[in-house]
């Protein structure tokens, strides 16, 4: 990898010869790294340019490596390669705090975290931004470091609970990684009393004089336990908003939606064409609709969007409140939309019967579901139903569709595959039964072309008109859902590849991608490792596409199998995480090379981004700024992980307080989680899951084995593996500390 590099240096003028002794191998290796300071070295490039020939001069040389990678000269890449190492002494990185005290800091353009101890740490709050310097490093110890300087805080307002004694106040906080008391003066309380839930802000930190942040309520939430603080509390301990601002509000309150006869002149009519949506039974937003025709012996697809562009103008006082939110946050009881709701459940919203303006991406298709063209166009269209997934899904089985076989009722279709309308149950069924029917043709040659087969259950909670959970339940894709999904997923790709793919001799506009990365390769391995001792082979060289074919077989292979959820949890925590990016590397979950979010503008910014430049670029402008979108890319994923936070920390506060209802009962579980501190366990019947201590083991003491996600027992050789089934009782439930503990019961 640096030998291109090592041609033009002096390591390469002449070979250096070795004699035998070990200042002899220090002052060589020296001069190796640092005249090619730039170069990384493996093992085997090392042994020539010294001429090691032998294997003790090898051993010693390894030594020699070693120890200077211990004394932080140079930096280990991998298991057999180093480089200088160019950082220095003094660096700067991120602060992660734990609970379990053992403090550290990731350097920046590194993953690997320095210990920091309590007292080194200048009191720096988890996420903060330091610059700190390497400690002189003891023999038979982890490396250390010790924070000189706080560079940027993480945040500076907190939520909890206050308390109001007679000279003092304070507030108690959720987050356990807080040491110090935050210490309230009584005139900065703003009518707060004791066990108000409250927003406060830090007015000073901690220093060498006094060591307690102090702080000021900026504001009050509600009453500790009572519905709507605490929810409000969730989205202010993640810094999202609780409140729409009233002018913004007011702003969009002034649109009228109304289809104007220039509107009509500008665009495609679909007003006539046969429209439906198909959401959650709850949902208000309809952002996307599907509409269907035949046209000789194609079919003509419409994937209809809302088009909120036309609406929220670029630089208005709405799009700068929906660029800063950039999602909608969904929590178990309520959406925080990213649009006023004037905006989002109504001149926006694809309701029926509703003149709509869209951007479409119209696919003519054939019976085998390949797209024969396409365009992308804006539109305005009628929708003529709005179904809930539970509606198409109840019509599709009624007409002998077996959910999630992934064919079409072999019934429906004669051996020329065409359908015979005569027979059909409910209404638009022949309409829902041929997009049912390219859905699945779509689906399965995406996996044939190695897009993941991940299909997880959720957690939902039925509520009262008060919040208070009555019933906990979880969901899975069934095939109504899998069809919206299928028909997204295409228009998202070919809106991608229409500016992704330009013609030849052209260079590619900007345009925000939604990518995601290969999978970690050691995880990978380490996956690899784990599943041949049931039997299975997973491949992780070869092409992603490869990679991705085996991780499918595998999730074949292992389902219904007992070690079907530990595998699948294993296998996820490889996957890295999506995000935005004007750098395009592609979609690894999904198997597309070009992929991008064009469908729900309503609650996703990057959408509205998206449909901006397509406009654009559509008028013959010129390519979008790339710093500034791949700026807004970050935000825009940032805010999505923020918003994806906030809503486990709502499920987990509703699934406390749905179990607090069940203290002394007994479940069947199995382990979910395997942690130093507990075993964590996931009730088979409702998904709640809980935490058995460590400290409640009292049969044996156990070891924590990381790499094979267990406890063993020292004595006994008991072992507690994840995934497997375990029967527990509910010991407690603390609302505040969002904590559910179990006992493991014979």
């Amino acid at each position: 990898m640096g030998r291109s590099k090592r041609r033009e240096s002096k390591a390469d003028e002449k070979p250096r010869r070795c004699k035998s002794g070990k200042a002899d191998v220090e002052r060589l290796l020296h001069d190796l790294f640092t005249e090619n300071p730039q170069t990384t070295f493996k093992l085997k490039v090392i042994f020539r340019e010294l001429r090691l020939n032998t294997h003790p001069l090898k051993m010693l040389a390894l030594s020699v490596l070693d120890e200077m990678a211990w004394d932080d000269f140079l930096k280990k890449e991998g298991d057999n390669a180093y480089r200088l190492n160019m950082g220095g002494q003094v660096q700067e990185g991120r602060f992660v705090r734990k609970l379990n005290g053992k403090n550290s800091i990731v350097p920046d353009g590194t993953d690997k975290p320095i210990f920091v101890s309590e007292r080194n740490s200048l009191w720096a709050q988890n996420g903060d931004r330091v610059r700190f310097s390497l400690m002189a490093r003891r023999r038979n110890h982890i490396r250390e470091a010790q924070v000189l300087e706080i560079l940027q805080r993480a945040k500076d307002t907190f939520v909890g609970r206050l308390r109001v004694d007679s000279d003092i106040a304070f507030l108690v906080t959720q987050d356990n990684l807080i040491v110090q008391d935050i210490l309230i003066p009584k005139s900065k309380l703003k009518g707060g009393k004791s066990d108000d839930k409250a927003l406060v802000r830090i007015t000073q930190w901690p220093d060498a004089s006094h060591r307690n942040m102090v702080g000021e309520v900026i504001d009050i939430l509600g009453q500790q336990g009572e519905n709507n603080a605490e929810m409000h509390a969730i989205l202010a301990q993640y810094g999202l908003p609780y409140r729409y601002p009233k002018e913004v509000e007011e702003a969009a309150n002034k649109i009228s939606g109304k289809v104007t006869e220039k509107d009509l002149a500008e665009r495609e009519d679909f007003r006539d064409v046969w429209t439906c949506t198909i959401d959650p039974h709850d949902a208000k937003d309809f952002d996307d609709a599907l509409s269907i025709r035949k046209k000789d012996k194609l079919f003509e697809i419409g994937v209809h969007i809302a088009d909120v562009s036309h609406y929220v103008t670029e630089g208005s006082i709405i799009d700068k409140e929906a660029q800063k939110r950039a999602t909608s946050v969904y929590l178990v009881d309520r959406t925080i939309p990213m649009l006023p709701e004037h905006l989002c459940n109504f001149v926006c919203s694809l309701r029926p019967d509703e003149e709509k303006l869209c951007y479409s991406v119209i696919l003519l298709m054939d019976e085998d579901a390949q797209v024969r063209s396409h365009r992308i166009v804006h539109t305005v269209i009628k929708s003529n139903r709005r179904y809930a997934y539970e509606e198409v899904q109840e019509l599709l089985e009624q007409n002998g569709v077996v959910d999630g076989t992934g064919e079409p009722s072999p019934n429906l279709f004669d051996n020329s595959k065409k359908l015979h309308p005569h027979d059909l149950k409910g209404e638009n069924a022949e309409q829902l039964l041929l997009l049912d029917m390219l859905a699945k043709k779509l689906r399965a040659e995406r996996f044939k072309n190695g897009s993941i087969k991940f299909e997880g259950e959720e957690l939902h909670f039925d509520v009262d008109e008060k919040g208070r959970p009555l019933r906990a339940y979880f969901k899975r894709q069934r095939d109504a859902n899998k069809l919206i999904e299928e028909f997204m997923l295409l228009a998202n790709r070919t809106v991608a590849e229409s500016i992704g793919k330009p013609q030849r001799g052209k260079k590619a506009k900007t345009l925000p991608y939604r990518i995601h990365e290969n999978p970690d390769v050691q995880k990978l391995e380490q996956l690899s490792e784990f599943v041949k001792r049931f039997g299975y082979r997973l491949k992780t060289a070869g092409t992603s596409g490869q990679t991705a074919r085996s991780l499918n077989k595998l999730m074949d292979d292992v389902e219904g199998k007992r070690e079907q959820k530990l595998v699948q949890a294993i296998a996820l925590r490889a996957m890295m995480k999506a995000k935005y990016s004007v750098h395009n590397i592609g979609h690894f979950g999904l198997a597309f090379p070009y992929y991008t979010h064009f469908t729900s503008p309503i609650r996703r910014y990057p959408d509205t981004m998206v449909h901006r430049l397509l406009t654009r670029y559509e008028q013959g402008g010129k390519s979008g700024n790339e710093r500034y979108y791949e700026e807004q890319c970050e935000h825009s994923s940032d805010m999505e992980q923020l918003a994806a936070s906030a809503e486990r920390e709502s499920i987990k506060y509703k699934m406390v307080e749905y179990m607090a209802e069940h203290i002394g009962e007994d479940f069947d579980a199995h382990i979910s989680g395997i942690r130093s501190f507990g075993i964590y366990c996931e009730i088979d019947e409702n998904h709640c899951e809980g935490l058995v201590p460590i400290g409640d083991l009292d049969d044996d003491y156990y070891d924590f084995d990381e790499q094979n996600y267990c406890l063993v027992g020292r004595r006994r050789r008991h072992v507690y593996q994840l995934g497997d089934p375990i029967h527990i009782r509910v010991a407690s439930a603390n609302l505040e500390k969002r904590q559910l503990n179990f006992a493991i019961m014979p």
